[in-house]
């Protein structure tokens, strides 16, 4: 059976071999023991000043000494920033190297670089370039932090027992500092609450360092005195409240949150359970008060809206941002005195394994073979985002004219006709003339008053605008504009709406026009005054107002309409007197039904009556079935009797 472990009492000779885990899969670094020295630089014009000083006799020997591997290593090393190293250790470089290649007394003198300078080049190019982003693999932080003590033994901790703020590689300072006992006790505060259900806990996770073990004599026969626990439960409590639905989930809060208050006598139940629920365990937070204050670490299991019940009231007993608030780094189970003490366990006991260093060395590598590589993030510097153009003030005089446009534009649409001719004479003139064009900052697409008016279905700004201020009625619509013109011409009267122009052609104020009084305005104008503008070329009107020619056609219509309901009438009267003669055949044929014939008494007939008795026993049982044919036939034995007396009498 496997040694079990408590984290706040460890054996002392194994936190003496304990080394954080992470480091066992990465090799020490090689240090290199090459000791370089750096003799003094000569004075000689045959001296190598790279290669640490070094002299030679003649000038033979200087050239063979510039091709050798030795000076090219130095001078490539020197070009990348680093030392320079003597012909020894150069030699013990090479030495190290598998499949090394000298060079330097080959044939191949004459070449750039040799296999073996060509090797240890790159070697140190590879160990002094760190690893870019796309080569590094992160390794996922879990819950459980991993210490290794040779040759074969790993012990694991719950990283939620150290300080918030302990870096990684302090653990292993933190697991040997809680070793120590304090006066009065390490104590641990624990509370699940879910689905109405609440367990709560105070408990003391190492004992005081007052509480020591007596030392048991050799001399003495009794057996030793059996070990105190480490952990213990000093004070607990356990309820349940009626606060969720059963086999749906979820608070009655959070459901009239998200669908609305729920109208139900369940529903209320559930209200009342929430609140007598909240109000249980703030009561038991205030008598527990003393001993959370004393507690270490305090164990959380809510969720997000249970956790109101202990942190944000008036006078909480903890703080929301208190550091010793921990959640519980497993998965739990409905909240019990039976699960706290589980959980009490899972977060005293040291998890432990024994793997040697090799396997542990291989496992780690395959783990990390197996995780994905970052995807590259592309180094694109932003484009930096475009500056927004300040608006411009406009003038007093500016600003006036957009008034008076805004105010004109209003009246025409709305058809206010004594208000526009009044402002019209006052500021007509400033404003250009009946056929200014409208401003582009507007918005309006149309070109011209006289179009507005037309499009807004307004008969009597129409007509002053073309008898009396002599609107323009051939200034054609801009192309956003005829598009307007398309999209609100389907809401208008299928049989009053004009025919609409080929794609090609240019639309005019005529072409505008929804309703057959505006347009008759134009035919009026066309008819009175046909001098004044191109009528039927530009301005599209087919043709003048003739009061009696319109007449008649509106005469015609009525006459029209007038044969229609004759017809209508006399298609009726016609299906009443159809109907009425259908119902007068059938009357003749229900007179005409035979009578039924009569039947002498005296002549045979069937036993059991006629079809028709027959008929009536159709759904009785067998038993009434039955009873009703003995009838018959007693009935019908006795009329034969009466007609036999009645003939001998």
């Amino acid at each position: 059976m496997a040694q079990r472990y408590h984290v706040f009492s460890l054996p002392p000779e194994l936190l003496e071999t304990l080394t954080p885990r992470n480091l066992i899969s990465r090799p020490p670094p090689q240090v290199s023991t090459l000791v370089q020295t750096a003799p003094p630089v000569s004075d000689s014009a045959r001296a190598c000043n790279i290669c640490l000083g070094a002299t030679f006799a003649d000038v033979t020997e200087q050239r063979s000494h510039f091709r050798s591997d030795w000076h090219r290593y130095n001078v490539k090393i020197r070009l990348r920033g680093g030392s320079p190293v003597t012909e020894l250790a150069f030699a013990q470089l090479v030495d190290g190297l598998e499949d090394s290649l000298s060079g330097s007394a080959s044939s191949d003198e004459s070449s750039d670089d040799s296999d073996a300078v060509k090797a240890l080049v790159s070697k140190i190019k590879r160990t002094s370039r760190s690893p870019s982003p796309s080569e590094e693999r992160q390794t996922p932080l879990t819950a459980v932090t991993w210490f290794h003590s040779p040759p074969s033994t790993q012990i694991g901790v719950y990283r939620m027992l150290f300080p918030i703020d302990t870096p990684a590689p302090s653990y292993l300072t933190e697991l040997k500092s809680i070793q120590e006992r304090v006066e009065g006790g390490r104590k641990w505060a624990m509370f699940m609450v879910a689905g109405g259900h609440f367990a709560g806990a105070i408990v003391e996770v190492s004992r005081p360092a007052e509480d020591q073990d007596l030392p048991v004599s050799a001399k003495t026969k009794k057996k030793p005195p059996k070990p105190k626990p480490e952990t213990s439960i000093l004070k607990h409590k356990t309820f349940h409240r009626y606060t969720t639905r059963r086999k749906q989930g979820g608070s009655q809060s959070v459901n009239d949150n998200s669908k609305g208050a729920a109208i139900s006598a369940g529903a209320m139940l559930r209200r009342y359970g929430e609140q007598a629920l909240r109000d249980d365990i703030r009561n038991l937070l205030q008598d527990w008060a003393d001993e959370i204050q004393d507690c270490e670490r305090i164990w959380l299991r809510a969720s997000v809206s249970n956790r109101r019940i202990f942190l944000d009231y008036e006078n909480c007993i903890i703080s929301k941002g208190d550091d010793r608030l921990r959640t519980f780094p497993f998965p739990t189970r409905r909240p019990t005195q039976s699960e706290l003490v589980r959980c009490l366990l899972e977060l005293t006991q040291v998890k432990t394994s024994h793997i040697t260093e090799e396997a542990l060395r291989a496992q780690d590598e395959a783990f990390l073979a197996s995780l994905p590589k970052p995807k590259a993030t592309p180094s694109t510097t932003p484009a930096p985002a475009p500056e927004k153009a300040k608006p411009q003030r406009l003038t007093k005089e500016e600003e006036a004219c957009r008034e008076k446009w805004s105010r004109l534009l209003d009246m025409t649409s709305k058809g206010r006709s004594e208000p526009l001719k009044s402002f019209w004479e006052r500021e007509g003139a400033s404003l250009g003339g009946v056929d200014a064009v409208i401003p582009e900052w507007t918005g309006d697409r149309r070109a011209s008053l006289l179009q507005v008016a037309v499009q807004s279905g307004q008969e009597d700004v129409t007509r002053w605008l073309l008898y009396e201020l002599h609107a323009d009625p051939t200034i054609t619509v801009p192309s956003s504009g005829a598009r307007q013109e398309d999209e609100v011409a389907n809401e208008s009267d299928a049989s009053n709406a004009p025919a609409l122009q080929g794609a090609g052609s240019r639309r005019t104020a005529y072409d505008l026009a929804r309703t057959r009084a505006v347009r008759d305005v134009f035919r009026q104008c066309a008819g009175d005054h046909p001098d004044w503008w191109d009528w039927f070329g530009a301005a599209h009107i087919p043709s003048t107002f003739n009061k009696e020619k319109e007449e008649a056609r509106d005469e015609k219509k009525k006459q029209r309409k007038k044969g229609l309901k004759e017809k209508m009438r006399e298609r009726e009267a016609r299906e009443r007197e159809r109907e009425g003669k259908q119902s007068d055949i059938d009357d003749e044929q229900v007179e005409a039904k035979p009578e039924p014939r009569f039947q002498d008494p005296t002549a045979p007939r069937k036993l059991g009556g006629s079809s028709g008795a027959a008929d009536g026993v159709v759904g009785l049982t067998a038993e009434l079935r039955a009873k009703v044919e003995r009838e018959r036939r007693a009935r019908a034995a006795e009329t034969r009797l009466k007609t036999l007396t009645g003939t001998r009498q």
